[in-house]
């Protein structure tokens, strides 16, 4: 009996919902029996998806699908370190044992590659932090306008309403009052506007996995993160416009027109 292991992918194409335990497969019209479903890893550094795959014994493999000009040899092995420190000394182990499977001399050069993904997983990480760092300079740059429209917006909305302002003052309101006031509707604009960005962000990138087939993960706490900043810029770019209309003075303000 041939037995395989599957991956998620797999089932999914295959199986649906039924159970894919027990069930044959067919590869290249050769029946192989599902005894395992892999757990779901996503895409590889490369690219791949490593959940389209599906494991057969080595034997059925090189005897039944591809064949070998070298009965018994493999291609490739992966292997995989217990931690990150010890990755010299497992490829150091590796490269002893495989000198002495392949009967080498000392001082004869090696005729098999060992590859340290490493150095390749470093990479992606420095790639993935240069462009989190290229993002965010335009994040920055974009809430920069973004706060310097809404102090603007704020300072014409002060320079309007500034007999208001003198009404308020002469009935009783405080400096404290009126400051809270306008620091509160410069929050509400930008607590708006992030809404209306969270929304077409989130929508944007649900439109991009469906017509690209690419996972996407929005996590509530992002979300609270980018309306509690939002906040935070209302706040900051709307306090000098707030102060500026809770310094007025009343007299004057009621002699505007």
């Amino acid at each position: 009996m041939r037995l395989c292991l599957i991956g998620q992918q797999i089932v999914a194409n295959l199986c649906g919902s039924q159970n894919p335990l027990g069930q044959t497969i067919r590869i290249k019209n050769l029946p192989f029996v599902v005894i395992g479903v892999l757990e779901r890893k996503g895409q590889s550094l490369d690219g791949r998806d490593q959940d389209d795959v599906v494991l057969i014994p080595i034997t059925a493999a090189q005897t039944k699908l591809f064949g070998t000009a070298f009965p018994g040899t493999v291609r490739f092995i992966i292997t995989q370190a217990r931690s990150d420190a010890l990755m010299d000394d497992a490829e150091a182990d590796l490269t002893q044992l495989l000198r002495a499977r392949h009967r080498l001399t000392e001082g004869a050069e090696n005729d098999f590659t060992i590859r340290n993904l490493t150095a390749i997983a470093e990479t992606a990480a420095l790639s993935a932090r240069a462009m989190g760092v290229m993002l965010g300079a335009i994040a920055s740059v974009s809430l920069l306008v973004g706060g310097i429209g809404i102090m603007n917006i704020m300072l014409v909305s002060v320079t309007e309403r500034t007999r208001e302002i003198g009404i308020r003052m002469a009935i009783g309101a405080r400096r404290r009052d009126i400051l809270l006031q306008f620091l509160l509707e410069a929050m509400l604009l930008c607590v708006i506007g992030g809404l209306i960005g969270a929304l077409l962000g989130v929508g944007g990138a649900w439109l991009v996995s469906a017509l690209a087939g690419m996972t996407v993960v929005v996590t509530g706490g992002s979300m609270a993160l980018s309306f509690l900043f939002a906040a935070g810029i209302g706040m900051f770019f709307g306090f000098y416009p707030a102060r500026q209309a809770a310094l007025l003075k009343p007299v004057e303000a009621l002699r505007h027109e």
